[in-house]
């Protein structure tokens, strides 16, 4: 019996070490590859020094082309059984394609997160108004919700993003599946009394990474630093830009250290992970990382969001700068406190974000899809529809560019 055959199509090849998205990814590829699928990981981005090597997962790589005809003679070849598209914009720019090559291929959609929620909120957010619902009904949304119609399944990071697509934009549930991180829950911990500092570690090209380090650095950190002056706030982080690098002040123990090579030595050996996330969206690797290394942390509710069990926290979750600071403070100071907390995070990651809660019920779903596709498009008539359209429209824009180009010297 041949080996069942997943594409998967990414933005870029995954960098574990340099962003939640890409240990999301690389845990996909081994939740696949351990139920027996032959995987292909294809992404039309340029190779990356951090990126993972696929060849130890036995994962092939290949490089493929925007708005080109080669494309189409890769997955005829391959013959895919499931395409998963990494985020709505590949979705939208190879989803037509697979449909027109491969139609009974199941197509499953990872949003990473709900890109038109992030967005709302940073423009809210910017323009210094309260986040409401009607912010999101944003072009983005229109896209993104789209490309969701368009697909088999979704997979959801949050429930706080599955209860906003049932509610606000009507999507069917039997669209939808919650697939959250997964976390390690049997790591050993660091003692208090071996651990010092605060950190913050997370992807600077993610706006909203870039938007908490400001924040610390001009608000909260002036406020701890003055109740500990001899304790440092340690931020890292992948690809920092020279403005990243010029908020680093040693004077007052606020250092601006760039991408961490280990990030899990640099987490299990600090006190207390901050992470003062104004916008933003999905949940956040920086904070599964803190609990699996047993390290408290204080954050605010968009931070916390689609994480917490009934207000169960690793630490602090507040919107206040004043009462953020003297949060972190007390933590800092105040052992019993901290193990509190830290006992706290790995409860959080056995009940939400432990793989054995989500593995078999996932892979069953993936075998329903194959046994009932049919029936289950037909319900989802609507994503027919926007299939039928973009098959059309997207087909022709691309046709015309890749005439376009092909007419360019080279």
């Amino acid at each position: 019996m041949n080996k069942q055959k997943l594409l998967i199509i990414g933005m870029v090849f995954p960098e574990p070490n340099s962003s939640a998205a890409g240990r999301r990814m690389l845990q996909l590829i081994q939740l696949f590859k351990e139920t027996g699928y032959e995987i292909t990981f294809a992404s039309p981005a340029q190779d990356s020094e951090y990126e993972f090597d696929l060849e130890l997962l036995a994962v092939q790589k290949a490089k493929i082309s925007l708005n080109d005809e080669s494309f189409d003679i890769f997955i005829q070849s391959l013959k895919p059984d499931i395409v998963l598209f990494d985020r709505f914009v590949i979705e939208e720019q190879f989803g037509w394609r697979v449909s027109k090559h491969c139609p009974v291929a199941i197509k499953i959609l990872d949003t990473e997160d709900l890109h038109c929620l992030r967005l709302a909120r940073q423009n809210a957010f910017k323009k210094k108004k309260e986040f409401t619902a009607s912010d999101l009904f944003n072009d983005t949304a229109k896209r993104e919700i789209a490309s969701i119609l368009r697909c088999d399944m979704s997979l959801i990071i949050s429930d706080f993003e599955i209860k906003l697509l049932i509610s606000e934009f009507k999507i069917d549930p039997s669209l939808l599946f919650y697939l959250p991180i997964f976390a390690d829950t049997s790591l050993d911990f660091v003692p208090f009394n071996e651990r010092k500092d605060f950190v913050f570690i997370g992807n600077f090209l993610h706006e909203p990474n870039w938007d908490a380090v400001q924040y610390l650095k001009s608000t909260i950190w002036p406020l701890i630093h003055k109740q500990l002056p001899d304790v440092s706030m340690f931020v890292y982080g992948a690809y920092p830009s020279q403005k990243v690098l010029e908020l680093n002040h040693p004077k007052s123990n606020f250092h601006i250290m760039g991408r961490a090579d280990n990030a899990a030595e640099v987490i299990k050996k600090t006190k207390i992970m901050l992470a003062p996330l104004r916008f933003g969206a999905g949940i956040k690797g920086k904070l599964i990382e803190a609990m699996e290394y047993g390290t408290p942390s204080v954050t605010t509710s968009i931070g916390a969001e689609g994480m917490h069990i009934d207000r169960l926290w690793n630490g602090f979750v507040t919107d206040n700068a004043e009462d953020f600071a003297n949060h972190a403070i007390e933590l800092y100071k105040n052992e019993n406190l901290w193990r509190k907390a830290q006992e706290n995070g790995l409860q959080l990651l056995e009940k939400r974000f432990a793989e054995n809660l989500y593995k078999n019920v996932f892979i069953a779903m993936i075998n329903g899809l194959k046994d009932n596709l049919t029936e289950h498009r037909n319900k989802n008539f609507i994503g027919q529809i926007l299939q039928y359209h973009a098959m059309r429209s997207t087909e022709y824009m691309s046709r015309w560019i890749e005439a376009k180009n092909k007419k360019i010297p080279s």
